[in-house]
């Protein structure tokens, strides 16, 4: 399909017939040997297979069919996932797809929207998240990287740190301050960077699992045009705020636990666990707690589907995703028995699995994107309306 042409309206088809297309094309053009990789994938792997997904017109699934995605209500969305994570089809760098695009249409200009946003698509533009510095993680509003007005550009100067796979992107979204007011949100700009800019330097972090997917990225007198101002100068909150949303509903899919529960149950049937009715008691909770994580997430999908912006509740979709995560793969640990606790891939009876690195993965995930303990401040205060 030309990636320009009128998209088929999904929709409009029942889901059985949706999810047979959909495994039908996983099955048929995806690269074998990327499925269940056992880290992040890198664009040198999967640039191929964003050619194919972008040719089918499915390369986002979240947009809408006028800006060449697919426009899935909730239900096909959670479709589209369940499939992915069925068959072992890894995450592309897609933060331009799922988060700086969806910002971009809401809050760009015109000239901003036509040139980014067909360059996000085709993957000509990859990004990264330029937010958390070393001294503003979960205290985002105290970001200290300054942008300085200086004729047609801003100077940049400062840094950011846990940077996800900034050495695959060639442009960066950041907030930087340019400016003060009475409250630390205010006087906060979001600029779109080109990370070929002379003065930018990326230094690789390595994970716990052993991983270089982070990155320290330094702006020495970086000079960015004026023109790549997101919304207003010291109006950058407002816009932060709305990708926040955006952030906790891609990081709140139920990818990540529903890709562990594969993993634990092919091992479980292996080793004939399911003939143990305390594992199945713990398995089936844990099923059924993604069950409800994706019917959360279908509701705030159609929310946003309808052009309604993502209020404070949506913290709770991290918060539970999360956490079932972490429970999953710990239960992996343990169905691991002492090859649960050795790195490196394991034979079990057929199935091969890694034990530790899903759960090295699971450690930081009620951290990043926003703690656990910050988001149930946020739904305490602003949702539950309790007392500071």
């Amino acid at each position: 399909m030309n990636p320009s042409s009128p998209k088929p309206d999904y929709n409009a088809i029942s889901d059985g017939e949706f999810r047979r297309e959909v495994r039908a094309f996983f099955e048929r053009e995806y690269p074998p040997q990327l499925r269940y990789i056992l880290h992040r994938a890198r664009w040198r792997e999967m640039k191929d297979w964003w050619r194919k997904l972008y040719e089918k017109g499915w390369i986002a699934p979240n947009w809408p069919r006028e800006r060449g995605g697919m426009a899935l209500d909730a239900g096909k969305m959670v479709i589209y996932l369940e499939e992915m994570e069925r068959h072992g089809v890894a995450r592309p760098p897609d933060q331009g797809i799922m988060q700086v695009g969806p910002l971009i249409m809401r809050f760009g200009t015109p000239a901003q929207q036509d040139h980014y946003l067909p360059r996000t698509l085709s993957g000509e533009y990859l990004w990264c998240q330029g937010y958390s510095e070393p001294n503003a993680g979960s205290d985002l509003a105290g970001l200290q990287t300054a942008a300085v007005p200086e004729g047609e550009h801003f100077v940049v100067n400062g840094q950011k740190i846990w940077t996800s796979l900034a050495d695959d992107a060639t442009h960066i979204y950041l907030l930087a301050r340019t400016g003060k007011g009475a409250k630390k949100q205010q006087g906060i700009s979001f600029l779109l960077v080109e990370l070929s800019t002379p003065g930018i330097t990326l230094r690789p972090i390595r994970n716990l699992a052993g991983h270089e997917e982070f990155c320290h990225v330094f702006f020495d007198n970086v000079r960015v045009p004026r023109g790549n101002l997101v919304g207003n100068l010291n109006d950058g909150w407002t816009v932060a705020k709305a990708l926040l949303g955006f952030e906790r509903l891609g990081i709140g899919s139920p990818r990540r636990p529903q890709y562990a529960l594969n993993r634990l149950e092919a091992v479980a049937r292996a080793k004939g666990l399911f003939d143990d009715p305390g594992f199945v008691d713990r398995f089936t909770a844990l099923k059924l707690d993604i069950e409800d994580g994706a019917t959360l997430y279908g509701r705030f999908v159609e929310q946003v589907k309808r052009g309604e912006p993502l209020g404070q509740d949506v913290s709770m979709l991290k918060v539970w995703t999360m956490e079932t995560w972490q429970r999953l793969t710990e239960l992996l640990i343990e169905v691991g028995a002492e090859q649960g606790v050795v790195a490196g891939v394991h034979d079990v009876a057929g199935v091969e699995t890694d034990f530790l690195n899903p759960f090295y993965y699971a450690r930081p995930a009620t951290i990043y994107g926003g703690s656990s303990e910050i988001q149930r401040n946020i739904l305490a205060k602003y949702v539950l309306k309790l007392p500071s």
